[in-house]
């Protein structure tokens, strides 16, 4: 995330309403709970809550607060505190601010704590910005209606009760004046928050079943009476041999078959301003093993869980996708959701990434082309095909002719995990050995607008570069980043330089 500057922050309230969700105000798209259902996996939700104006302090514990400013009401870029608390909800496990105007900045600090289903509170945390993980400044996906600005999200796990606070920056000679005179108009000299903040509450749902084995399937299984006896040419009499995979690739869940079509039906929000492309197979195809050992260099396919092995609701997303022409770089970011999660919860942060990305920010999909947890494995992130140059929205600016691969974690201060590091390397080493690049080498993006190089900027970049390369943030964190020169050197040598 971008360089977070708030040492002009003033002392905050507690920002508790202690409001029955329903009764909470605002227009409809902020108070509606958004729930879908697929066949393939069980519901999961969004909720939105309005963050209200507060304008008077009160000391108390998580279910005391302040009360919402009345004068303010309906002024969404007013620079008073806001807050919202809500108790007894549908359980959640990830949360983030989000607000209208996906350009707009949120000058100010977004905090949250929450209650542990059965348990205790947690102390209040930072959100983050999100503004330099996105669509470029020029697309569709940024700039249609559904988009929205927002904060990085943050995992909580399963949680029942939540309070939030948007803190507005102040100057600092003004801050230090208010607090001596002890103003209660907390918002004089504050810069304006942007308007329809509102919290949002993302419930994973639960993962996916395996798919039962079809008839045939089971048919095929040696013993079973219907199973054909092998000729001495190998296959049964009369029947054609047939081929489900590439040797090396595993089954549900895993780098070879995705299970069902993950094509989706219905499609939910049609974009005619978007070149899209009709979306692959679901199951590679035996040419792009044969573009894999094109290149003279080239790297084994790592095991790769796919979108239904995680359980993305394809339902949610935008039909179609869109491409580059090439991967020149493999741009490294970490997610800053926290590090408090087990390998065996990373497909539900997963999950709720990709919610937070498509129904709370308005993006056409989940971000990054990949994701990889603190054990090792890796995820495929926007849909489109593995081994595709499917554009992402992962670097603002250079989004184009790159791909994403994110850590799940925060690595500003904590180490990443020695498998992350080495799964970062396996899958950067198989992708570009696809589009013929060299781990070690340099190339040049042309910048599509950012806060470090200007528009139509040719950027000369590692080829496997950090995000703070392309950007001016403290993605993917100095601790991870610290990694990178490991990386391109074992990537190099798993492609035989």
């Amino acid at each position: 995330m971008r360089a977070y500057l708030a040492s002009s922050i003033g002392v905050a309230c507690t920002a508790a309403l202690a409001l029955p969700l329903a009764l909470h105000p605002g227009p409809a798209h902020a108070r509606a709970e958004r729930t879908v259902a697929a066949a393939a996996v069980a519901v999961g939700s969004t909720r939105s809550l309005p963050l209200h104006p507060l304008d008077s302090l009160v000391d108390g514990g998580p279910d005391r607060g302040v009360a919402a400013g009345r004068g303010d009401a309906g002024r969404g870029d007013v620079a008073v505190e806001r807050g919202v608390a809500a108790s007894g909800v549908r359980p959640f496990s990830l949360v983030g601010v989000v607000w209208d105007r996906p350009a707009a900045e949120l000058h100010g600090r977004a905090q949250v704590r929450t209650r542990a289903v059965g348990g205790a509170w947690s102390p209040w945390r930072e959100l983050l910005p999100h503004g330099d993980e996105a669509p470029d400044p020029d697309s569709p996906e940024l700039r249609g209606a559904r988009a929205h600005g927002g904060t990085a999200p943050l995992w909580v796990g399963a949680s029942d009760a939540v309070q939030a606070r948007v803190l507005p920056e102040r100057a600092g000679s003004e801050r230090v004046r208010l607090e001596r005179a002890g103003s209660a108009r907390a918002h004089v000299g504050a810069a304006a928050l942007p308007s329809g903040l509102r919290l949002e509450l993302i419930d994973p749902g639960e993962p996916p079943a395996p798919p039962r084995p079809g008839l045939a399937a089971l048919r095929a299984l040696p013993g079973h009476p219907g199973h054909p006896v092998p000729t001495a040419g190998g296959g049964a009499p009369g029947v054609k041999p047939t081929v489900t995979g590439s040797p090396g690739r595993a089954s549900w869940g895993a780098s070879g078959s995705s299970g069902p079509s993950t094509k989706p039906s219905l499609p939910p929000r049609p974009s005619a301003s978007v070149t899209t492309t009709p979306p692959p197979s679901a199951l590679d195809t035996d040419a792009d093993a044969a573009n894999a050992g094109a290149a003279r260099y080239s790297a084994p396919r790592p095991s790769i869980v796919t979108r239904a092995g995680w359980g993305a609701d394809e339902k949610i997303r935008e039909t179609g996708h869109v491409y580059s022409q090439t991967v020149k770089v493999a741009f490294i970011h970490h997610t800053v959701t926290g590090n408090n999660y087990s390998c065996s919860q990373a497909p539900s942060v997963v999950r709720s990434i990709y919610r937070y990305h498509v129904q709370s920010l308005g993006w056409r999909d989940y971000g990054y082309n990949f994701t990889i947890d603190k054990c090792g494995k890796i995820y495929e992130g926007r849909s489109g095909g593995v081994t595709k140059a499917v554009r992402g929205a992962h670097t603002l600016g250079f989004n184009t002719n790159s791909m994403g691969v994110a850590v799940l974690g925060t690595f500003t201060s904590k180490k990443p995990s020695a498998k992350a590091v080495k799964a970062v390397a396996k899958l950067t080493a198989w992708k570009l050995g696809l589009f013929k690049r060299n781990p070690r080498g340099t190339t040049h993006l042309v910048s599509g607008g950012g806060n470090k190089y200007k528009k139509g900027t040719s950027v000369k970049l590692h080829v496997i570069a950090g995000h703070r390369d392309g950007f001016a943030t403290e993605c993917p964190g100095k601790r991870l980043y610290k990694k990178l020169g490991s990386v391109r050197k074992t990537a190099a040598r798993l492609q035989g330089r």
